[in-house]
């Protein structure tokens, strides 16, 4: 049976070149870890949010629509309630995700206040560090020898999102509707998470991990690495992309199944080129029938299929 502990390991240690082989293990057997002593503390994480929320349980419906984009496509500003839906876009179901967030990216932003807008750049402009610094070691560990090409494709266009999961209604508990959000993988480099607990100690998030529903709870002092698709492309398959999903509570646990995530998305650049035949023989869900593809490409085919405005995978 595969190991399914999932390890915590330090950026201050992978920036001095420690920990190499265990990083290498976990990113080609696993494709998920926390990272700790990554500079960020959990009050820096909880300033973000809490602004956030603000938007999400304040501000009026006048506001709430100035904050909502025009092209669906886009992934910035605020989407409501039950406005994505992961289900759609990866062909799984017609459920929508039980959330609301709020994005932003390196431009054409949506900030609602000025004091927002100081606290996400901020934000942003850190979690964009240790993204990048996290994605260099480990593609280092996997390849010592793709150090020259690491520079380009990290310069890349990424996306932060802060999701609100609510407490679940009685006709979206588990034994209704299971999920909260869709299995699926992320289509970036790696994917930053940071989560709160559910007040009633119920864990939502969790991933297959070596065949298994493994459950990645809530780790003080750390953030979760989830290594993307992108990954996947660019280590030739040897690192997975693991699918995750938010389960919803069963109905003795609806009260207090309340949450939020924080996840910074590592993608690259939309002009970022990969072979489709390449990418569907790693299981990669890529429908596009050319022999090249665009990372912008891809992620605009995932909008095709929608029903409502739903989530790109990130």
């Amino acid at each position: 049976m595969a190991d399914t502990t999932v390890p915590v390991i330090s950026l201050a240690e992978l920036q001095q070149g420690k920990r190499q082989d265990e990083l290498r293990r976990c990113a080609t057997q696993q494709g998920v870890f926390y990272l700790s002593q990554c500079g960020l503390s959990e009050q820096d994480h909880r300033r973000a949010a809490d602004v956030a929320m603000e938007v999400f349980q304040h501000s009026s419906a006048e506001q709430r629509r100035a904050l909502t984009p025009t092209l669906k496509t886009t992934r910035r500003g605020y989407s409501p309630l039950e406005a994505e839906s992961t289900a759609t876009v990866t062909n799984t179901g017609q459920y929508t995700d039980y959330s609301m967030c709020y994005s932003m990216g390196l431009s054409n932003n949506l900030f609602p206040s000025t004091r927002f807008e100081t606290i996400w750049q901020d934000y942003f402009r850190r979690l964009y560090g240790v993204a990048q610094e996290t994605a260099r070691a480990l593609l280092m560990a996997v390849d010592p020898h793709s150090g020259q090409d690491l520079d380009k494709l990290l310069d890349c266009d990424p996306v932060l999102r802060l999701r609100y999961f609510p407490e679940v209604p009685e006709h979206r508990v588990a034994e209704c509707e299971p999920l909260r959000m869709a299995p699926h993988y992320d289509l970036s480099i790696v994917s930053l998470i940071h989560q709160t607990a559910c007040a009633n100690g119920f864990v939502s998030l969790r991933a297959q991990i070596g065949g298994e529903t493994v459950d990645l709870p809530v780790m003080p002092d750390t953030m979760l690495v989830l290594c993307g698709a992108i990954a996947t492309l660019v280590t030739q398959g040897a690192v997975p992309a693991p699918r995750h999903h938010v389960a919803a509570p069963p109905a003795r646990l609806r009260a207090g199944s309340g949450r939020n995530s924080s996840v910074f998305f590592l993608r690259p650049s939309p002009s970022f080129t990969f072979s489709v035949p390449e990418a569907k023989k790693y299981g990669l869900d890529v429908c596009l029938d050319t022999d090249t593809a665009t990372f912008g490409e891809w992620i605009g085919s995932n909008y095709v299929a929608m029903q409502t405005p739903a989530a790109e995978l990130h």
